[in-house]
């Protein structure tokens, strides 16, 4: 096993930290984007930056509910964004497996 076998989406790790901690939601529930960014103590331009790529690789997906100074985004980890979290944590143990 080889370092290049770690998802490098998922490797930095604040993109890392945003998917454990949606990981630790039933699979239908979703975080307010505001206690996300409480949760993993990131900037809201740096939240949304790191979230940006993982919708981009179809990771998570962002709801809009709301207009104006009332609405709010909710964050919820994919399918796909799960078998990626199982797959990057397979891959880190075998590498770390003779230790």
């Amino acid at each position: 096993m080889s370092v290049e076998a770690l998802d490098p989406l998922i490797h930095v790790p604040a993109r890392l930290r945003i998917v454990v901690t949606l990981a630790e939601l039933d699979e239908r529930d979703a975080l307010s984007f505001s206690r996300l960014q409480e949760l993993i103590g990131l900037t809201s331009g740096n939240l949304i930056t790191h979230l940006r790529k993982l919708q981009d690789a179809g990771y998570v997906v962002t709801t809009k509910t709301g207009s104006g100074a009332g609405s709010q985004t909710a964050v919820a980890l994919t399918h796909l964004g799960r078998a990626a979290l199982e797959g990057y944590k397979a891959a880190l143990a075998e590498l770390l497996g003779g230790l």
